[in-house]
C-alpha cells in the first residue's frame, strides 16, 4: 500500500520572489512548509545567486508544470567584461582576463548573433548530465567535460544599461533550457574581452511576473495562516498556452477515469492538445479527436 502524504490537498500556484542565496529546493521547501501542502514543485530552477520570478506549483498543479517551463521567460543580467571564470558567474574563479573593452556599438552588433534558433553550450558548471553524472560534479573535481551544443530559442535580447566600461546590463527573453551564464561567456569570446555574469534576475515566466511575487520574509509572516492562502492562483493559470474546452457535468466521471469523452469546441483541428473544465473546474488535459478528449493529464477532485 502507497504511503498516504502528509499535509493538505491545496492545488494552485505561488510566485515567489525568490531572494539571492538560496536555491530553487530551499523555496519550495518552504512553500510547502509554510502551507502545509502535501505535494510542491517548481516551474525552472535559478541559481542559488540568481532573484526573480520561481513559479512554486501545488498539488494538482503540478501537472501543469511542463506547460510553463516551456514558456518563454525574461531575464535581466549583468555581465562583467574583462574576466573568464571557471563557472561562468562571480562565484568562480577567475581563468582568464584582458583589458579590451567593446564599445556600445560592438556589443549591439554582436548581440543579433544571438536572436532566433542557436546552438547554446552549458556552463562546465550546471546540472547537465555526462555519462550519468552531474557536469558540476565533475567540474568540481578539475575535470573538463564535454558538453554538446543545445537548441536555444532567443526571442529577444538588448541592451538595457552601460553603466561602465567594465559592466553591460541586457535583457533576455528565451525559451526552455536557455542558460544566461552562457550568453555572457559567448558574448565575452566574441567581443575579444571575456566576460561572466555578476547578476541575473527572472523578471517573468510565462504568465508569472516578479512583480507579482511574494517574498521569503512574507512566506514567514504568514506562514500556516489562512492570509498565505490568498496568495495563490488558480491551477488553470498554468494552461494559458492552451486551447480552453467545455464538457457537460455527465462527461466528467469518463475524463477523471482516463477516457475519451465528448466536449465542446468549434474551431480545434484533429489532435491538438487543449484543456477541458465544466462549470469553471479544471477536469483534464488531452489530445482533441472528431469531438472528443482524450485525457493524458486528469486533474483529481479533492474534498
Amino acid at each position: 500500500m502507497a504511503r498516504k502524504k502528509n499535509g493538505r490537498n491545496i492545488s494552485g500556484w505561488l510566485v515567489v520572489d525568490k531572494p539571492a542565496g538560496m536555491t530553487s529546493t530551499a523555496i519550495v521547501n518552504k512553500v510547502k512548509w509554510a502551507l502545509t501542502a502535501n505535494k510542491a514543485g517548481h516551474a525552472g530552477t535559478l541559481d542559488p545567486d540568481a532573484t526573480g520570478v520561481l513559479a512554486v506549483a501545488l498539488g494538482e498543479a503540478t501537472k501543469t508544470v511542463p506547460y510553463i517551463t516551456d514558456a518563454l521567460k525574461a531575464y535581466t543580467f549583468t555581465i562583467r567584461f574583462g574576466q573568464a571564470t571557471n563557472t561562468d558567474d562571480a562565484e568562480g574563479t577567475i581563468i582568464a582576463e584582458s583589458e579590451m573593452r567593446p564599445t556600445d556599438k560592438e556589443i549591439i552588433a554582436a548581440l543579433r548573433q544571438f536572436i532566433g534558433d542557436i546552438k547554446q553550450i552549458p556552463p562546465q558548471f550546471s546540472a547537465i548530465k555526462i555519462d550519468g553524472q552531474r557536469a558540476y560534479k565533475l567540474a568540481r573535481k578539475g575535470e573538463d567535460v564535454e558538453i554538446a551544443p543545445r537548441d536555444l530559442y532567443v526571442e529577444g535580447l538588448k541592451l538595457l544599461a552601460r553603466p561602465d566600461a567594465d559592466h553591460v546590463t541586457l535583457e533576455l527573453i528565451c525559451g526552455k533550457g536557455g542558460y544566461v551564464r552562457s550568453i555572457a561567456r559567448d558574448l565575452g569570446k566574441i567581443l575579444g574581452c571575456h566576460g561572466h555574469v555578476r547578476d541575473l534576475r527572472r523578471i517573468w515566466s510565462g504568465p508569472f511576473e516578479a512583480l507579482d511575487g511574494i517574498t521569503i520574509e512574507q512566506i514567514d509572516t504568514l506562514a500556516k495562516t489562512p492570509e498565505l492562502d490568498e496568495y495563490l492562483h488558480p491551477l488553470e493559470i498554468g494552461l494559458d498556452d492552451l486551447p480552453r474546452l467545455a464538457c457537460k457535468p455527465e462527461q466528467v466521471g469518463k475524463l477523471r477515469n482516463g477516457n475519451p469523452a465528448m466536449v465542446i469546441t468549434s474551431n480545434l483541428e484533429y489532435g491538438d492538445e487543449a484543456w477541458v473544465a465544466c462549470n469553471d473546474e479544471p477536469i483534464a488535459i488531452g489530445i482533441y479527436k472528431a469531438g472528443e478528449l482524450h485525457p493524458t493529464r486528469v486533474f483529481v477532485k479533492h474534498d
